[in-house]
């Protein structure tokens, strides 16, 4: 047999069980916020341990999580090493932290249901699915050694819990601690595509202060909401501006801004004394995130300029910069492109994202990274960060056999 058919027939052999382990995982909340994420790690430590793997734990400290604004993490790495050990050592990382359920849902969010070929469950899109898949790729490559295949060089998983705030508490982790310095990363995605570039982004807390004052008499005060409201026009009156912005990376287009979330006010009858915003300003690869940073800091000041008793504070609460494609994912992405198209029955295009993910930071200490994992053709198919989110098995079991196939040809 050859090697991919040995890791074919394992990965089929073995989906039950993948099926099985995924639900385990999803099983176990780790919405995020709030974030509380030592307890699915510990499950993925527990069911990793119970396949003979040797599990490390890098667990962030207690107060830097809290300020971070979280309440545990704890990020896992498995090694095992093929032949002697000396070829290249290839990453595959997935996070297991999720965004909370929501409302809406028809099945259990935390339940793993299977109906139809399609399990549904919080995170089981993204990415769960690819903790899985990861593993079972890890358990097949083994099973080739075994079966006679020569592969020299050193497979990781980097289970990580902070995707969702940024990665720099995960992969970030990881890295700021030297465990790890892998020579290729294969991070988490779908799998019809590989992804080698994608959008950063910025988002900020916007406060504004003014006076609060009985509504019967506003002149006595300083309204703070009527200032937002300023900010908020300057904000939306740019868009246009950014829509002639385009980026050259296939898959993206243009620079995005929104705000997502508004507080602020006492009462029906009280003029509003502060009123506080988050904003999301998304960068396509080609912009210098220091450059909009401050055009976006000058454009709120600006909107309140001159307006008496208002004050602004405006604090920074992600940067996360883009993934720019490294010349050595070259390798990667052939290796991924090749047996995607024998798999899956169709090529697969190596494109640019509007997202963000935690990726990026493997890419910034230099170390060449594309993603690529289980899941469909889009993010609103698979209800991803919605209710009802869903896989298609039969996408995990070939995207295994995928990521399998591409790291045997890296190790060979």
């Amino acid at each position: 047999m050859t090697i991919e058919a040995t890791l074919a027939q394992f990965i089929d052999s073995h989906h039950a069980e993948q099926i099985e382990f995924l639900r385990q995982i999803v099983r176990v909340p780790s919405d995020t916020p709030p974030g509380h994420n030592n307890p699915p790690a510990e499950k993925a430590a527990e069911l990793l341990t119970a396949k003979g793997y040797n599990v490390e734990r890098f667990a962030v400290p207690e107060q830097r999580v809290r300020d971070y604004g979280m309440q545990s993490i704890t990020n896992l790495i498995v090694r095992q090493k093929f032949g002697t050990g000396t070829g290249p050592t290839i990453a595959l990382n997935a996070h297991g932290d999720v965004v909370p359920p929501g409302e809406g849902w028809s099945f259990d969010p935390y339940g793993g249901e299977v109906r139809d070929g399609r399990m549904y469950a919080r995170g089981v899109a993204v990415s769960k699915s690819d903790i899985a898949g990861f593993t079972f790729a890890l358990d097949a490559l083994k099973a080739a050694e075994r079966a006679g295949a020569k592969l020299n060089g050193n497979v990781e998983l980097h289970l990580t819990y902070d995707e969702e705030f940024g990665g720099l508490a995960g992969p970030g982790y990881l890295l700021e601690q030297k465990a790890t310095k892998p020579d290729y990363v294969i991070g988490a995605s779908f799998s019809y595509t590989i992804v080698t570039a994608h959008n950063g982004c910025l988002q900020f807390e916007v406060t504004v202060h003014g006076t609060a004052t009985h509504g019967s008499m506003p002149e006595t005060g300083h309204d703070a909401l009527q200032a937002a409201n300023a900010i908020l026009n300057a904000i939306y009156g740019k868009l246009p501006d950014l829509a002639k912005i385009k980026s050259k990376v296939p898959g993206i287009n243009t620079p995005t801004m929104l705000v997502g979330q508004i507080a602020g006010g006492t009462n029906t009858n009280v003029v509003p004394g502060k009123v506080v915003m988050k904003m999301d300003r998304r960068l396509i690869p080609e912009e210098n995130p220091a450059e909009v940073e401050a055009q976006v800091r000058a454009m709120i000041e600006g909107a309140v300029a001159g307006r008496t008793g208002i004050r602004v504070e405006i604090k920074r609460i992600l940067l996360a910069n883009a993934l720019k494609p490294l010349p050595g994912n070259a390798k990667l992405v052939a290796a991924l492109q090749k047996h995607g198209e024998r798999i899956m029955g169709e090529p697969i295009p190596a494109i640019g994202v509007p997202l963000y993910t935690d990726a990026r930071l493997y890419g910034e200490a230099g170390i060449p990274v594309v993603l690529y994992g289980a899941g469909p053709r889009t993010v609103p198919e698979s209800n991803a960060k919605r209710a009802d989110e869903n896989l298609l098995l039969e996408d995990l079991r070939k995207a295994t056999q995928v990521v399998a196939c591409a790291v045997a040809d890296l190790l060979s």
